[in-house]
């Protein structure tokens, strides 16, 4: 079993930065791939960003691509969303998510095996 708990929503003015981060605990952090993904009102569940086991490879929604970064920190048991830029329509609950993976470049996740319980960003016009 592995528990996510994400951190660092808030408020912010268009144009504006935030990180947000999640803090794993559990079973052995490094075998997970990690990933981010958000829910807006009214829209289903979208897949924001992902990073692989050990960090050596990640990837991006198109629409946050230039702007977003995802890293991890293997000994912190953390995985942070740097969000630069941010637009209203980046408004959203934010959920991080871990699913084993093999190899360990792999960053694919298209099926979570855990998922946090989700922070809100609101980006204000």
């Amino acid at each position: 079993q592995v528990q996510l708990v994400e951190s660092g929503g808030g408020l912010v003015q268009t144009g504006g930065s935030l990180r947000v981060s999640c803090a794993a605990s559990g079973r052995t952090f490094s075998f997970y791939a990690m990933g981010w993904f958000r829910q807006a009102p009214g829209k289903e569940r979208e897949f924001v960003a992902a990073i692989s086991r050990t960090g050596g490879s990640t990837g991006y929604a198109d629409s946050v691509k230039g702007r977003f970064t995802i890293s991890r920190d293997n000994a912190k048991n953390t995985v942070y969303l740097q969000m630069n830029s941010l637009k209203p329509g980046d408004t959203a609950v934010y959920y991080c998510a871990a699913r084993a993976t093999f190899p360990t470049m792999s960053i694919d996740m298209s099926t979570p095996d855990y998922w946090g319980q989700g922070t809100q960003v609101t980006v204000s016009s």
